[in-house]
């Protein structure tokens, strides 16, 4: 393994009931609190009635942003950090899944930037090393992002969908309620599941063999594998859901990529295409995932291999490596249909190819992975999952 330093200052509240912790845990933070979320679910689902009544009884002034959409905009951003502002908000408190999550957080950088937050992260690539505390109660499950300083954010003024990260922007709690997602949609669940395997894909498919880091990334991917078969045919299996919550943090929260390089190009692929299509995170990495391997996995062979044997148990007698590799790839793209993923950009309602180009020219290539793509090499991943 290469040398490495670990660390992850976000406290995880975890368990059924979790919620009953939160007045305890904003002891600590500050009295003005932006209380973020997305259309309403947290409504309907009482979680918003629980929140602010114990927001009310800490002696919280409270403003609200709401309606932070899945793919949350530079937009939504510059209006949160006004609410910030204005406010004098000293804590915020995001509710729900990722894509708030990481709205808060470049709300939180960017309410301490005197310029515009996209300048100084985005346009001109520094790191940020101040941020107004957050806390977050999770509702959607995937991103990781209640564990760890990414956040992911779409400018439509120049059709760019990119992430950055800060040190400073990790939440100092996050409360998990596996019960919390019982009432999403199975479409949104199946997109939570499909990331967090692309999540433990991108740091496998890279770097150095026989570490730790893939020896726990394959236990846990057949985890994910399992209680996703579980919690597709029962929602409201406790321990399906409870094991897909805890691994969707432990996915992204640092402790599987250490030691070695990771890829990350399906995640660069299906940002652009996020940012022209507006699709389901999920699911786009989903629908790209299948064709990327098969482009670069004879660069990866061994690893593949590992893979399709130790993942998904297939056989190898009579086979070579490549046939193997390639079953193992199958064997995922067969697992993504069976859940009721997208594993094409046709079933994303992409209806045509006239954009594949520009999505292609404008995806960031990355040299981490087995091989360095070209954009003509993302063109035909995109055309291949067409």
């Amino acid at each position: 393994m290469k040398s490495f330093e670990y660390a992850n200052p976000t406290k995880i509240i975890f368990g059924e009931g979790a919620i009953q912790k939160l007045p305890r845990a904003l002891e600590t933070c500050g009295k003005n609190v932006l209380l973020a979320y997305g259309k309403g679910a947290i409504k309907k689902a009482g979680i918003y009635d629980t929140i602010i009544n114990m927001l009310a009884d800490a002696g919280k002034t409270v403003t609200e942003l709401t309606g932070i959409m899945p793919n949350p905009t530079a937009a939504k951003v510059r209006e949160g950090v006004a609410l910030c502002k204005e406010n004098k908000v000293d804590f915020i408190l995001a509710v729900g899944g990722g894509s708030v999550i990481d709205c808060c957080k470049a709300i939180a950088v960017g309410s301490l930037l005197e310029e515009d937050f996209w300048e100084v992260l985005y346009t001109r690539g520094e790191l940020a090393v101040k941020a107004l505390p957050i806390g977050a109660v999770l509702t959607m499950v995937g991103t990781a992002s209640e564990m760890n300083g990414f956040a992911v954010i779409t400018n439509d003024d120049i059709t760019v969908k990119s992430g950055f990260f800060s040190p400073a922007a990790y939440p100092k709690f996050s409360i998990l309620d596996p019960t919390y997602t019982y009432s999403l949609p199975k479409y949104q669940m199946v997109s939570g599941i499909c990331d967090i395997l692309s999540h433990l894909m991108e740091a496998y498919f890279s770097g150095e063999d026989d570490n730790v880091s893939d020896d726990l990334n394959e236990a846990l991917m057949k985890s994910i594998i399992k209680n996703a078969r579980i919690a597709v045919s029962n929602p409201l299996d406790y321990t399906a859901r409870s094991n897909i919550m805890w691994g969707a943090t432990l996915a992204l929260n640092g402790i599987l990529g250490v030691g070695k390089t990771q890829d990350w190009e399906v995640h660069q692929i299906e940002h652009q295409l996020g940012a022209y299509y507006d699709v389901s995170h999920g699911m786009g990495l989903a629908a790209v995932s299948a064709s990327y391997f098969r482009l670069v996995f004879r660069s990866g062979l061994h690893k593949f291999r590992q893979y399709a044997v130790n993942v998904w148990g297939v056989e190898t007698v009579g086979k070579t490596d490549e046939a193997v590799a390639l079953e193992g790839i199958s064997r995922l793209e067969a697992f993504f249909k069976e859940i009721g993923a997208a594993t094409s950009l046709r079933e994303l309602g992409i209806g045509d190819q006239t954009k594949l180009a520009e999505i292609a020219e404008s995806t960031n290539l990355l040299d981490a992975g087995y091989r360095q793509l070209t954009s003509a090499d993302v063109k035909a991943i995109l055309e291949a999952s067409f």
